[in-house]
């Protein structure tokens, strides 16, 4: 019986010669494991952050990451450019820097070509391109190509201004404003119009100035067909028809159409004069002293444009406008009695004036109608 079972017992080796063949193992052994590799990646062990910061307690999965953001605590920036000296704390932040003084830009736009010397930078421009928006403020909804532009636009929610002037107190939104509003004390106009050589404290001033010299408006009022040369100007203007007035007073919430006229009008309560004549001393608010200058050099600005008679003060026109009245350029229509519509009674105390149609393009009376008592 030993024997026959032995001879029995070749089996398992028959069932051994069976098991070698290529396709079958292949597929048996090879399929799993891609699956169980990628298991792997995915489990959330081997992607738990062990390394934590000492300082913030902010989290990091390598230690080499840990190690990089410990610099910017510790201000070490071990990785300096050899030709203007400046340092990074991270190697390749140095490499993108060298690109700078050579003039080396590899990311190019296939649409228009321009080139860039970060990928980040192109990635941004594409949007121009393709008007994509991806961050979105969620108090307004207002969306922003970048994320920084978001950054920035946030502030008006919140009010920051994390930018200070250290002469005078001010804050602003975004540094590149402070460093324009820097060149008030400096006196310092970089960009210069090359036909005139007046100076600027920015670019885009001196883009719409140099508008003036072309006469080119191509911003237009779809409502009176006004022209301007810059967007704000008309943005502004607008307002004369809808009637909007944003800017309102604090201490009397009397409301303006522009900031400039409510910041002149809180002088009234403030007392304030911060502009001072050079030549005699006086104080004055902005308005005020470019009417007084006048006094010293003998400039009218303000002409009425029906007798082109010249004054030095804008309140002088405006009584020269009310009492020397042409009567070839105004129609005067006279009514008797006394008049019951309020509004005219607010302008006319007695009761009894002349409704005066002015034909003439005059400041004072650019609503087209003036009364008079």
């Amino acid at each position: 019986e030993p024997l026959h079972i032995k001879e029995e017992e070749p089996e398992p080796s028959h069932i051994k010669q069976e098991e070698p063949e290529p396709s079958q193992i292949k597929e048996e052994e090879q399929q799993p494991e891609p699956p169980q590799i990628k298991e792997e990646k995915e489990e959330p062990g081997l992607c738990e952050k062990h390394h934590s910061c000492e300082t913030c307690g902010k989290s990091f999965s390598r230690q080499s990451h840990l190690l990089n953001h410990r610099k910017t605590h510790t201000g070490e920036k071990p990785y300096s450019c050899e030709t203007c000296d400046k340092r990074f704390s991270k190697r390749r932040h140095l490499l993108v820097h060298r690109r700078i003084h050579t003039d080396e830009k590899p990311y190019s736009c296939e649409t228009c070509g321009k080139s860039f010397n970060q990928q980040g930078y192109l990635k941004v421009h594409m949007r121009f391109h393709t008007g994509e928006k991806p961050h979105s403020c969620e108090t307004c909804g207002k969306s922003f190509s970048q994320q920084s532009d978001l950054k920035v636009h946030m502030r008006i929610h919140t009010g920051e201004k994390p930018h200070s002037c250290e002469k005078c107190g001010k804050s602003f939104r975004q540094r590149s404003t402070l460093f324009v509003h820097m060149g008030t004390h400096t006196g310092e106009t970089p960009h210069s119009c090359g036909t005139c050589g007046k100076g600027f404290n920015r670019q885009s001033r001196l883009k719409a100035h140099k508008r003036t010299h072309r006469a080119e408006k191509p911003h237009s009022c779809e409502t009176c067909g006004k022209s301007f040369n810059q967007q704000s100007y008309l943005k502004v203007h607008m307002r004369i028809h809808t009637g909007e007035k944003p800017h309102s007073c604090e201490t009397c919430s009397k409301s303006f159409s522009q900031r400039s006229h409510l910041l002149r009008h809180m002088t009234i309560h403030t007392g304030e004069k911060p502009h001072s004549c050079e030549i005699c001393g006086k104080s004055f608010n902005r308005h005020d002293l470019l009417d007084h200058m006048g006094t010293h050099t003998g400039e009218k600005p303000h002409s009425c444009e029906i007798c082109g008679k010249r004054f030095i003060y804008c309140n002088s026109l405006l009584h020269h406008q009310k009492s020397s009245l042409n009567p070839k350029s105004q129609e005067i229509v006279q009514f008797e009695g006394n008049v019951t519509d309020s509004d005219t009674v607010k302008n006319c105390a007695s009761g009894k004036f002349q409704f005066v149609v002015c034909q003439s393009k005059c400041e004072s009376s650019r609503n087209g109608n003036k009364m008079l008592k």
